[in-house]
């Protein structure tokens, strides 16, 4: 049967829906008759095999997304977590793995992560690799559940962030062990609790994901797929900028006995962040919330507040927080030195301050990582994919890859494509599950056993 055999078999009107035992099998006839069950003769003998495996078992890979996606995980959602993280932990015990649940002290108000580590059984000749996910999602609820709308597309919380990206780790590493391959490699897998929402202080809720970074030779991320690789991201910080001046009658304002008030004040610092700042590559600032009057009050946790004030009073307070997005941590002290500056110069009659918090540290480009790029180029050509290349930083948030960058080598975006991730509308293709299987499949086993080179 071809390729657009297949399609229109599966095609359906609205009056003949497919079952999802009939749409799981259509990807699986796609996949077998698509050029990636053609390049095997570019690979080795092992990665055929492992070729083979994901083709036959997609339909239980996304029967198994499915489960994990059913079972709700946001963050706050402890139990939840913990749920999805023993789903993976019981599938990778069945691979020899250990796995431990590392919980966090009850101030960091988060569920923990899960961890398993495989250990080779003889002297390995390749890399010690971390293999990075998360548990949590943005969303969850009855309206988030695993829905397939059609034979390339699913919908519910973590479809594709990232419940779809720990299956792709955990169906290749199930590849690596039905050809033979996984028992002499050491792997660390590290499924995170709260990449959505952090625990505070980093310090402690990302302390175990450290220390395995500074055991391991490289790490890959399995995040969205974006169509290119990522060899970095930018960090993370919020500002918060506070604005004083003193409440008199409207009639006095700009005058040297009532000055400007707080609100120009704080229109004029906002305006000159962005004629001093704006356009600096891979540089952005937002300002996310303003509140501002006679009496304010603003809940930075929250994120929300109230302002009071007269149309006759000149505003005695203005409260703006935001965030700051940066590729190194030399652009992010220049950018918050220029900020200070700004703020420093006030308009008569008032102050203003302005502070800093650092959320999420960036991900540089580094030569290691460049280097894990190649050999995933060099994957994606053998199985038919065609090249790859590496995504503009600034189309890459924040994630937690970047809290272990500066120890190890770093790639990202090995997941399966998504669409309109963290809102309630994300899918995951699901086409995009196998390919990105047998691509993790056949890199984690290159990379596995290969010693690392000296680029760093």
């Amino acid at each position: 049967m071809s390729r657009a055999e297949l399609f229109e078999h599966f095609s359906y009107t609205s009056n003949h829906m497919p079952t999802t035992s009939q749409l799981i099998r259509s990807i699986a006839l796609l996949l077998i008759a698509s050029p990636l069950a053609a390049a095997g003769q570019s690979l080795s003998p092992a990665e055929r095999r492992m070729q083979s495996y994901v083709e036959q078992h997609v339909a239980e890979q996304i029967a198994f997304v499915g489960r994990v996606v059913d079972i709700g995980s946001g963050t706050m959602n402890h139990a939840g977590v913990r749920a999805v993280g023993e789903e993976f932990a019981r599938e990778l015990r069945s691979l020899g793995f250990e796995t431990r649940w590392v919980s966090l002290p009850d101030s960091v108000k988060r569920a923990g992560h899960l961890f398993a580590e495989h250990k080779a059984r003889k002297p390995r000749k390749g890399r010690r690799l971390l293999l990075l996910g998360h548990l949590d999602t943005v969303f969850e609820g009855e309206g988030q559940k695993w829905t397939i709308l059609d034979d390339s597309t699913a919908k519910g919380a973590g479809s594709s962030d990232m419940k779809g990206g720990d299956a792709v780790i955990l169906y290749a590493l199930k590849a690596m062990a039905a050809a033979g391959t996984l028992e002499d490699t050491d792997i660390i897998v590290a499924l995170m609790g709260d990449e959505e929402l952090a625990g505070e202080p980093f310090s402690v809720s990302r302390a175990a994901l450290i220390d395995a970074a500074k055991r391991s030779d490289a790490v890959l991320a399995f995040e969205e797929d974006a169509g290119k690789a990522t060899v970095a991201r930018r960090g993370w910080s919020s500002w918060l900028l506070t604005v004083s001046a003193k409440p008199s009658h409207s009639q006095g304002i700009f005058s040297a006995a009532s000055g400007y008030g707080a609100v120009y004040e704080a229109a004029r610092i906002l305006n000159a962040f962005r004629e001093t700042m704006a356009g600096e590559q891979y540089l952005t600032f937002n300002p996310g919330v303003i509140v501002g009057g006679t009496n304010v009050a603003y809940d930075t946790t929250l994120n929300s507040g109230t302002a009071s004030g007269k149309l006759n009073i000149i505003p005695k307070t203005v409260q703006v927080q935001g965030d700051l997005r940066f590729l190194t941590l030399e652009q992010l002290h220049k950018a918050r030195s220029r900020m200070r500056e700004i703020v420093a110069t006030n308009l008569a009659g008032t102050s203003a301050a302005i502070t800093f918090s650092v959320e999420s540290p960036p991900m540089p480009p580094t030569p290691g990582n460049y280097a894990l790029l190649a050999t995933l180029d060099t994957v994606t050509r053998a199985l038919g994919m065609g090249p790859t290349e590496a995504l503009d930083p600034g189309l890459r948030g924040a994630g937690d890859i970047s809290f272990v960058a500066s120890y190890v080598d770093a790639l990202d975006g090995l997941g399966p494509v998504g669409n309109a991730g963290h809102t309630p509308d994300e899918t995951v293709n699901l086409k995009s599950i196998p390919r990105a299987t047998v691509r993790a499949a056949v890199l984690i086993n290159r990379l596995a056993h290969t010693r690392k080179a000296s680029v760093r």
